[in-house]
This record gives structure tokens, C-alpha cells and sequence, in this order.
């Protein structure tokens, strides 16, 4: 279980990561395919629900064309 600092960071993050998506007219099934991670998991990294691992966070911010900075900057 995550402390309501870490919670408020997953969401903050989920947040930002569905904004960057949409933005792009990107369906989670697209953007998925883009950067190899399970449509399924996006959807849990928009709601907070998981962490995504530092690999993930490199394939979406290649994924969505971003330097990985932008990508953390939520």
C-alpha cells in the first residue's frame, strides 16, 4: 500500500500522462502499441493504481515524443 503522499504523486502523475495522451489524440490501445506496455496497465497509470517502473517511464516519454522531463513534470 502506498502512503497518501505516494497516492497523491501516482494520481498527480496519472493525471499529467492522460493530458500528454489526449493531447495527441492518442486511444490507450495506440498509445500502447507505441511504446510495447499493456493498454490495461496506461489505464492504471492514469488512475494512480500502479507505479510505473523507470523502463516504462522511458517508453512513454519515447512513445509520446517527449523527453523524459516533460514526461515528470506534472
Amino acid at each position: 500500500m502506498y502512503s497518501e503522499a505516494q497516492q497523491e504523486t501516482l494520481n498527480r502523475f496519472g493525471k499529467h500522462l492522460e493530458l500528454l495522451r489526449k493531447r495527441q489524440g492518442l486511444s490507450f490501445r495506440k498509445l500502447a502499441q507505441r511504446c510495447n506496455i499493456d493498454y490495461s496497465n496506461l489505464k492504471k497509470y492514469e488512475k494512480g493504481e500502479i507505479n510505473p517502473s523507470m523502463l516504462s517511464l522511458v517508453d512513454l516519454a519515447s512513445a509520446l515524443d517527449l523527453p523524459l522531463k516533460e514526461l515528470m513534470d506534472f
